[in-house]
């Protein structure tokens, strides 16, 4: 697809590249680099927006004739965020947490242009996870798969054992929605 100003994903997520590659787009990646400590004053539903928001800005400022595209995932469960686990046990600690529930996958993404944020949106979708034995979480975790993913599975990989179904955008749980990205790009589409 052919847009009015170079595209600039904003974001060293080799899914995110995938997704965007697939919908036809022609861009480059320059990752933000900015501190994604969650906002403890916001809403779990809020955060992602607003990180996506100041990657996209980040970047962007450094960039200003291009679009920029900004995208932040977060897996939520009873108000409890679970971002990227930092070791194995935290990871092993979400995977027990998710088994056997649906949590929450929400995805905000924006579009920065000019130094100045353009447009964003949150999509959300539902998983559940079936409940799994202690010896098949640990395997799991061993593969080294859930350590640079939110929720510390991939949908997309060897975490689809984890899920029973899924309710809403099955690319929003692996990090970039395809509606709403479309939707913020359709006014650049040349």
């Amino acid at each position: 697809m052919s847009l009015t100003h170079p595209l600039v994903l904003a974001s060293e997520s080799p899914r995110r590249e995938q997704i965007l590659r697939m919908l036809g787009f022609n861009f480059t990646i320059a990752p933000s680099g900015v501190d994604e400590t969650i906002p403890a004053n916001l809403a779990p539903d809020q955060v992602p927006e607003v990180l996506a928001q100041a990657k996209a800005l980040h970047v962007s400022q450094q960039k200003k004739d291009a679009l920029i595209l900004g995208a932040d995932t977060l897996v939520v469960l009873d108000d409890r965020i679970l971002g990227k686990p930092s070791t194995p046990e935290e990871a092993l600690e979400m995977l027990r947490f998710l088994g056997g529930k649906t949590h929450k996958v929400y995805t905000g993404v924006a579009l920065a242009l000019g130094g100045k944020i353009i447009d964003s949106g949150v999509a959300c979708s539902e998983v559940t996870f079936v409940q799994h034995s202690e010896n098949d979480l640990k395997a799991y975790v061993q593969t080294g798969e859930p350590m640079d993913k939110a929720g510390a599975y991939a949908i997309q990989g060897r975490g689809a054992f984890l899920v029973e179904g899924i309710r809403g955008c099955f690319f929003n749980v692996m990090g970039l929605p395809v509606q709403l990205t479309l939707r913020l790009l359709e006014v650049y589409r040349a």
